[in-house]
């Protein structure tokens, strides 16, 4: 099975989603948008920006917690992933990204 994005409301009113693998883990996590239409482009830039491991930055938290952000060409973080217990993890979700960042499915849970 293949991933999926989950677009949703956050608390405060604004708009997020997140992709996820096959499996129902998420593996990328979007900044918040104040509108709709933002999250939407957020979307399309995953889906085009996730074929390209140049995108990615590999990163290390301050608690030495590998992660990953995924950019934009205009070098803006379109995506976060979680923090992983080994850089091998990370390698791994960076993959889990480039082979799900492409779906065209998105859950829309912010309707009704």
């Amino acid at each position: 099975m293949s991933g999926w994005y989950e677009l949703s409301k956050s608390s405060n009113g604004q708009f997020k989603f997140v992709l996820k693998a096959g499996n129902g883990e998420v593996i990328l996590t979007s900044e918040l948008y104040t509108a709709k239409a933002g999250a939407n482009n957020g979307i399309s830039s995953v889906q085009t920006n996730s074929q390209s491991e140049a995108n990615f930055a590999k990163e290390t938290a301050k608690n030495d917690k590998p992660y990953f952000n995924l950019k934009a060409a205009n070098h803006q973080i379109i995506g976060t992933s979680q923090m992983y217990s080994s850089t091998s993890s990370r390698d791994n979700g960076i993959r889990s990204v480039m082979e799900n960042g492409k779906t065209s499915t998105i859950k829309d849970l912010t309707a009704g």
